[in-house]
């Protein structure tokens, strides 16, 4: 469904808080069809974000350990890769 969120299981090192908000905060984008946030839908949208984000965590500290790393096409873009590589 929304191609541009990035595969967070198995991750070295592993995803941080910010990038499951991330992809949380890009899925509920996706499927509410909200870009801007007005006083009406802020509330909502925040509690699903928030929701999506503890349910991914808890799916992420559950699962076995993947076999082959994620894939990186498009790269994947992470602070902590870019700031380590500069």
């Amino acid at each position: 469904m929304c191609r541009n969120i990035t595969e967070l299981r198995g991750l070295e090192p592993a995803a941080t808080e910010d990038e499951i908000e991330a992809a949380a905060r890009q899925y509920v984008r996706k499927v509410s069809g909200l870009r801007t946030l007005s006083e009406a839908n802020r509330e909502p949208f925040e509690a699903a974000v928030a929701e999506v984000t503890a349910s991914t965590r808890r799916l992420l500290a559950t699962l076995p350990p993947r076999r082959q790393p994620p894939k990186t096409e498009p790269p994947l873009r992470r602070l902590a890769h870019s700031a380590a590589t500069a």
